[in-house]
């Protein structure tokens, strides 16, 4: 975990400058409805908001990142008004609060932008239960909001957008269906379930921190699809939680709410946040336990006591999320990685085709953009895998079948890749046989995905070129693939 995260690779420093920005932008906010004359309750409110808007706002254009942003108090507000209006009527409170969490996860459907909105509406929700806002607390909450959202708009677009300069990612759409066949349809009912089973629990638990259990459950089904995903997840959540209790007991407790102090560690923890969301949600969690503890040290109620039962209400709601994906219409890990490897199979074939355009003199061919999209394909392929092979799966003849499959993927790209640069030199185009190697890769693809036997041409030419080499290599690759794909449901690989 330590390694991960001081290790990783941070590619034109995007996750130093998301983490800086982000700073920037909630500090403005709460500066914001500091001059406004807020209470701490609204300049709370504004600040979350602000981390909401910068942190979960990820559509593939600048545009439409604006365009998403702008509708975040549009969502937000309407369920604000509800969580205090409904603030001394606990059935119906509780009712609400469950209909905005099956909402918010089917909204995903939509893609980043639906999935952006849902968490802005249930995190509204949730502050509203941090703070116990009531109905005459509404107009500041409601300004808040609004200024907070604008100011890290101002920061996102305006004073620092970098996203300008770089090319727009290539963002999978999520595997499809109808009904409860839709990932995301059953999803709903899981998170819906899941979060019934938090606030029960979590009410017998704490009749005042209840809603820290519901958060957990959310939280634990934020971007994750399979069963073996969500487990794996709240693993991380709860590990992230004790680790970051432990923090909280040697830092924001001696704190004592101290306003200077806490602004100066608070801004620290909203740099962690963003800076290692991408690479360790066990270190987000670190980070998001701490800030959590320092906000309720302002409100003057941290203790060790309080901590202990942040953990309680944590390990609810990882439970609650547990027996919702075990019990619950559950996607299996195997069902979600076969969708997401097959996905990645039809780019190297869609590769080689536009390759094979390419090498033939079509001018509109180019392969370099399926290249990106592959490289996104294969990310979700790895995150379905990582159930098999975490350090705690016992069943390790799975686990080293997932880690071959993950490997002669890999081979597949670096192939892949290696092709598309060799198919952009014009004078490869005057070579016929790197046509022919194309469509063999083509039908290798073909009859992988349809379950039939792949043959591997292994007497080439005695003086192959680099692109014959690529394309002979990425056919090797396939055949190999051919087992572990084909080996029915039950095998160490999938069933899980």
């Amino acid at each position: 975990m330590l390694k991960r995260v001081f290790t990783a690779p941070d590619p034109g420093r995007t996750r130093l400058r998301f983490g800086a920005r982000a700073v920037l932008g909630i500090a403005l906010a709460v500066a914001l409805c500091g001059l406004a004359g807020h209470s701490l309750a609204g300049a709370v409110t504004g600040g979350l908001a602000a981390l909401l808007a910068l942190f979960t706002v990820t559509d593939a254009t600048v545009r439409g990142q604006a365009v998403t942003t702008a509708l975040l108090p549009a969502v937000g507000l309407p369920v604000l008004t509800a969580a205090a209006e409904l603030h001394d009527h606990p059935v119906a409170r509780d009712l609400t609060f469950l209909a905005v969490v099956g909402a918010g996860v089917y909204a995903r459907r939509w893609g980043p932008r639906g999935h952006s909105l849902g968490v802005f509406a249930f995190m509204t929700f949730f502050v509203a239960q941090f703070l116990h806002a009531t109905t005459d607390q509404l107009p500041q909450l409601y300004v808040a909001v609004l200024l907070s959202v604008l100011a890290a708009a101002v920061v996102r677009f305006g004073l620092w957008c970098y996203e300008r300069r770089l090319p727009p990612p290539a963002v999978p759409a999520p595997p499809g269906g109808s009904g409860l066949a839709r990932v995301t349809t059953r999803q709903a009912i899981q998170a819906t379930a899941g979060a019934g089973f938090a606030l029960i629990v979590g009410q017998l638990v704490s009749g005042q921190r209840w809603y820290w259990a519901v958060g957990a459950t959310w939280w634990i089904f934020v971007n994750t699809t399979s069963r073996g995903e969500t487990l794996v997840r709240g693993f991380r959540r709860l590990l992230g939680t004790v680790i970051g209790i432990a923090l909280g007991l040697l830092v924001a407790v001696p704190v004592h709410g101290d306003p200077v102090v806490t602004a100066a560690l608070a801004a620290v923890c909203v740099f962690g946040i963003f800076y290692t969301a991408a690479v360790s949600y066990t270190w987000m969690m670190l980070w998001v336990t701490l800030l959590a503890g320092l906000l309720y040290g302002l409100l003057g109620v941290l203790g060790p006591g309080l901590l202990a039962l942040r953990l309680a209400e944590t390990g609810v709601g990882a439970l609650g999320a547990a027996l919702a994906v075990i019990l619950v219409l559950p996607v299996t890990t195997h069902s979600v990685t076969d969708a997401w490897i097959r996905r990645a199979l039809g780019c190297v074939h869609a590769c080689a085709v536009e390759t094979a355009r390419r090498l033939a003199g079509a001018a509109d061919a180019d392969p370099a953009p399926r290249v990106a999209e592959l490289e996104q394909l294969l990310a979700r392929v790895r995150l379905s895998v990582a159930p098999l092979v975490h350090p705690l799966n016992p069943m390790l003849g799975r686990k080293r079948r997932a880690r071959h499959v993950l490997a002669l993927l890999d081979d597949c790209a670096r192939e892949v890749r290696g092709l598309v640069t060799v198919a952009a030199d014009p004078e490869a185009s005057h070579d016929t046989r790197l046509a022919v190697a194309c469509g063999r890769v083509e039908a290798a693809v073909e009859a992988l995905t349809e379950g039939r036997d792949i043959t591997v041409h292994t007497d080439g030419p005695p003086h192959p070129t680099p692109a014959l080499t690529h394309l002979h290599a990425l056919e090797q690759a396939l055949s190999a693939l051919s087992r572990p794909l084909r080996t029915p449901s039950g095998s160490p690989l999938v069933g899980t």
